[in-house]
């Protein structure tokens, strides 16, 4: 009996599609919208947000790919920049909760994966340069942090501040994304010192700190 019942919920809720093909289809609830209170400007940024954390950790997977290559064989470069790539994919899906909790993301998230650029770069002239670019690129993405701040703490022609994104943002992505940008100058700088020291040597032994994590 409850195998019949089953497959009568199952053929209730199967719909035909364009091509003939069997789909399965619940009809949506009716809930109340009262508790989804963020403003449109403040959702644009947070979507454009996570398009902008998935192009960092895209271009950071470049970087350890370039670093990875046989005839360059810098792993301990490799391993920081893979490292930096996962942890800005793990930011994009932070940001992707977010809006879920807040109930942001009603329809699939696919226009916002398909509008994600390219990796900005592709290759390095040495470890100097991706450092370099490395430190723009945290840079870069404060930047647009600070934005999503701005225009959710005092949205044009909106009664509504969201003191909760704020709060979240501010605490959960910039106080790591400053430590990060100093942490990047600090390594740039000493790479920097040790190469017009030692010239490729330099470098050398500044990927072997980097692979043994003294640095």
């Amino acid at each position: 009996m409850k195998t019949f019942l089953f497959v009568g919920v199952l053929v209730t809720f199967a719909i035909v599609n364009a091509n003939g093909n069997l789909q399965c289809k619940l009809l949506p609830a009716q809930i109340p919208k009262e508790w989804i209170t963020m403003v449109s400007p403040c959702t644009r940024k947070m979507k454009n947000q996570i398009a902008e954390e998935i192009q960092v950790a895209i271009t950071y997977m470049a970087m350890g790919a370039h670093f990875s290559r046989d005839m360059i064989n810098r792993p301990g470069f490799a391993k920081m920049f893979f490292e930096a790539a996962s942890e800005e994919r793990q930011h994009a899906i932070k940001l992707i909760e977010y809006l879920l909790m807040r109930g942001e993301l009603l329809n699939d998230l696919r226009p916002v994966i398909e509008n994600v650029p390219k990796p900005l770069n592709l290759t390095w002239t040495n470890g100097q340069e991706a450092l370099n670019d490395a430190l723009n690129l945290e840079a870069r993405v404060t930047k647009h942090i600070i934005g999503v701040i701005k225009d959710c703490e005092e949205p044009k022609d909106q009664p509504v501040n969201d003191y909760h994104l704020v709060d979240y943002l501010s605490g959960e992505f910039l106080e790591e994304q400053y430590k990060g940008q100093r942490d990047l100058a600090g390594k740039a700088s000493t790479l920097g010192k040790m190469m017009k020291n030692h010239g490729a040597l330099g470098e050398f032994l500044f990927d072997k700190k980097l692979l043994n994590g003294e640095l």
